[in-house]
C-alpha cells in the first residue's frame, strides 16, 4: 500500500535519507523545509512522489495550516515523522534561559504542535503512525548536552503517554533513538552556549570536544538508519522504541544497569515511605 508520509526537516540528514528511502519504496512523501528555495530540492528527490512544503515547526499556526493543506491535497496522512530539531552544547550553568527555551521550543514544542495537529486526522481515519525522532540523549544524559537531553527526555515522556492514549484508537507511536550518525547534527547545525566557564572543561568541555572531533566520522550510516526506520513504518506491529547503532544500544543497556543498581541498593529506603 502506498503510504502518505509527512516528514519534518528533510533538508539534510536523517530526514532527507528517510524521504529518499520512503519514496524508493513506493510511498508518497511530503517533506518540510525552512526556505522556499529548498522545496524544489525535495520535489526533485523523486518527481511525482516527493513534495516539498515550507514549515517552521515553531510557528504553530503555520503547522495547522500546512497539515490542513496536505490532508486536503492527498486525502489522508498515514505516517507523520517529527524529525526537525537541532543540538545545543553547553553545561547547565553556561546555558541562558533564552538558549534553553529555544531548544525546548523546537525539539519539544515543535514536535508537540505537529503531533496535536495530525491527531484529529488520524483519529477520524482510525489509523496512523507517529514517529518521534528522539536520540539516545533522550534516554541517557551527557555532560555538555543537558538541555538537548531535556528536550528529548520531554519528547519521550510525552510520546510514551501518547502511545497509551492512542493505541485503542488504532494509532501507533514509535520513538527513534539514534546514537552518533554521520549527519550534520554535530556540524553546521549545532548550536553552542554563548557563555563558557572553565570549571566545566573536564566534564562538559571534554564531551563537546569529543563530539566535535568525530563530526563527519561517526559510525552510524544515515542511509541504513533510514532503512531501519522504514522497516518500522512498514511493520504491522512496530515497537515503541527503536535504538539505532551499536553505541546507542550499549548506552541504553548501561542506563538500565544504572537504574537497576540504584533500585537494588535503595529499594528498602523507598519502600519504607508508604503509610
Amino acid at each position: 500500500m502506498n503510504k502518505i508520509i509527512f516528514i519534518t526537516g528533510v533538508s539534510s540528514g536523517f530526514g532527507r535519507e528517510l524521504a529518499k528511502e520512503a519514496a524508493i519504496a513506493g510511498n508518497t512523501v511530503i517533506g518540510t523545509v525552512r526556505q522556499q528555495a529548498q522545496t524544489a530540492e525535495v520535489d526533485a528527490i523523486s518527481p511525482g512522489n516527493t513534495f516539498g512544503y515550507v514549515l517552521d515547526v515553531n510557528d504553530h499556526d503555520s503547522v495547522k495550516e500546512v497539515i490542513s493543506a496536505v490532508v486536503n491535497r492527498f486525502g489522508r496522512l498515514d505516517v507523520v515523522v517529527n524529525n526537525a530539531g537541532y543540538g545545543l552544547m553547553g553545561a547547565v550553568e553556561e546555558t541562558s534561559m533564552e538558549e534553553a527555551r529555544a531548544q525546548m521550543e523546537t525539539n519539544f514544542f515543535g514536535a508537540l504542535a505537529v503531533t496535536q495537529a495530525v491527531l484529529p486526522v488520524m483519529r477520524e481515519a482510525g489509523q496512523g503512525h507517529i514517529v518521534q525522532f528522539s536520540s539516545i540523549a533522550g534516554l541517557t544524559g551527557s555532560p555538555g548536552l543537558a538541555l538537548y537531553n531535556a528536550s528529548k527526555h520531554a519528547l519521550e515522556g510525552m510520546s510514551e503517554a501518547l502511545y497509551l492514549e492512542v493505541k485503542p484508537l488504532g494509532i501507533k507511536v514509535t520513538i527513534v533513538e539514534p546514537g552518533p550518525f554521520r549527519t550534520n547534527w554535530a556540524g553546521g547545525s549545532m548550536h553552542f552556549t554563548r557563555q563558557k566557564i572553565d570549571a566545566y572543561n573536564e566534564t562538559s568541555g571534554k564531551v563537546i570536544h569529543m563530539v566535535n572531533s568525530i563530526s563527519g566520522a561517526q559510525p552510524g550510516d544515515p542511509v541504513k538508519g533510514a532503512q531501519a526506520v522504514l522497516k518500522v513504518i512498514e511493520s504491522a506491529d512496530p515497537p515503541l522504541r527503536l535504538l539505532l547503532g551499536k553505541s546507542a544500544i550499549e548506552r541504553a543497556k548501561g542506563k538500565l544497569e544504572w537504574v537497576q543498581k540504584d533500585l537494588d541498593n535503595w529499594e528498602s529506603v523507598g519502600l519504607a515511605t508508604d503509610f
